[in-house]
């Protein structure tokens, strides 16, 4: 039986024909293989925030509706240029959206997960022998809403896929190398990790590291589907493979250092100590579809009874996550003010080998000490601890830290594009 590659292509791989065709060349390589191929494409370089940017412009607060049916039309036109580049080098090619396949989505637009996929019109197109080309980033709901991922969708697309396929293999193909301890623009010389276990990737994924979205990894991880992370410009490589840490010989307690520089923090003030109350709170921002990341109760003063809940949450959210708050707080009987921080970044190390190694967290503490950067949050799991720091902090402490757990590499990273803001 032969075996199913899932291949996924980001913007910067299929940004113009020459990259296109380049993209095409490296599936029919796969093809020669004598493996069937899935690929999945996203829209062309920028035309996604070309297509934002042309929303805005007409309306200040488009529809998420009508956001999802404009910006689901980017990927359309990379997958129809991508089957023909590949039919133009003599192979056969089909390209298909989401709903001409049946990439089922649950009713919420921008940030939609999938619930099914339907494979039957896939497999008999692979049994004829076709590459397939799919759109990423979108899906139909029951009753034939377009709606899109969110944020990384193209990757959780793809592995969504070949989990229903039972692929042998998804291969994430970007503009870097794989995926490196820290940030190649913040430390040069950051090591390119061969293997990466799913639950270190996720935790760096959702500690700021951008090559691939937690979603994605998530995905990968509940049905156990190998990732390999790799360069379209450089096939020598092979890059980043991600896979169970059962199957990883674990020789540091860190992996990766990683900084969230689109945090926001909230502290709702004087909240009633009493049962319940956090509860309506985080209630509230789960029915705006609102993640919290951090979160700190303080004690309870005992003159007034009351107490502060601080928490993080992704930046872009906060205008929404400060309206539900303001609507609930007589409810919750809150009388102190909902106060805002935008100048914070969460810097996180996060590693397998951390569960049996003591002293990894006074190592972080002591050096980010060392170099003066003040803690103002702390959050921890098996295999991370975050911080939460000045903004302006954020790189200077990820170069320390890179450089305390011993992460650096012999060579120097080929850097692309500029520093994070701060």
């Amino acid at each position: 039986m032969r075996k199913i590659i899932v291949q996924k292509f980001g913007g910067t791989s299929v940004a113009d024909t020459e990259k296109i065709k380049n993209v095409a060349k490296i599936v029919i390589k796969e093809k020669q293989n004598g493996n069937d191929v899935v690929v999945v494409v996203s829209a062309m370089g920028h035309t996604t925030d070309y297509l934002v940017k042309m929303a805005k412009d007409l309306c200040a607060n488009p529809s998420g509706r009508e956001m999802d049916m404009l910006l689901s039309t980017g990927e359309g036109v990379s997958i129809a240029l991508l089957a023909m580049a590949i039919q133009a080098q003599g192979y056969d090619a089909v390209s298909f959206n989401a709903m001409q396949i049946g990439i089922m989505t649950e009713n919420v637009h921008s940030k939609a997960r999938i619930v099914d996929i339907k494979t039957e019109k896939l497999k008999e197109n692979l049994k004829e022998g076709k590459i397939i080309v799919v759109a990423g980033f979108q899906g139909v709901t029951e009753d034939g809403e377009i709606t899109t991922l969110g944020r990384g969708g193209s990757d959780t697309s793809a592995v969504a896929l070949a989990a229903a396929l039972n692929a042998e293999r998804c291969d994430i193909y970007t503009d870097v190398e794989g995926v490196y301890t820290t940030d190649p623009r913040v430390v040069p010389n950051a090591s390119r990790l061969d293997e990466i276990s799913y639950e270190e990737m996720l935790e760096l994924a959702h500690a700021g590291a951008n090559v691939l979205h937690p979603r994605s990894v998530e995905t990968a991880k509940q049905f156990n589907v190998p990732m390999r992370v790799r360069s379209s410009f450089k096939l020598d490589n092979l890059g980043t493979l991600i896979l169970g840490v059962e199957k990883m010989e674990i020789y540091k307690p860190v992996t990766g250092v990683a900084a969230d520089l689109s945090q926001a923090r909230i502290v709702v003030c004087d909240v009633p100590d009493k049962p319940g109350v956090a509860a309506k709170i985080f209630s509230r921002l789960a029915k705006e579809n609102i993640s919290v990341d951090m979160i700190i109760q303080s004690y309870a003063r005992k003159v007034s009874n009351t107490n502060d809940i601080a928490f993080t949450i992704d930046s872009v959210d906060l205008n929404k996550t400060v309206e539900a708050l303001e609507a609930l707080k007589s409810e919750i009987g809150a009388t102190g003010d909902i106060q805002v921080d935008e100048n914070i970044a969460k810097v996180s190390i996060v590693g397998a080998g951390m569960i049996d190694r003591p002293g990894v967290a006074s190592a972080m503490f002591e050096t980010l000490a060392e170099q003066n950067i003040n803690i103002r949050m702390i959050s921890t799991s098996e295999i991370k601890i975050s911080c939460l720091v000045d903004k302006c902090d954020a790189q200077q402490a990820v170069k320390a830290l890179h450089k305390v757990f011993e992460l650096e590499s012999n060579e120097i990273a080929e850097v692309k594009g500029d520093l994070p803001n701060v």
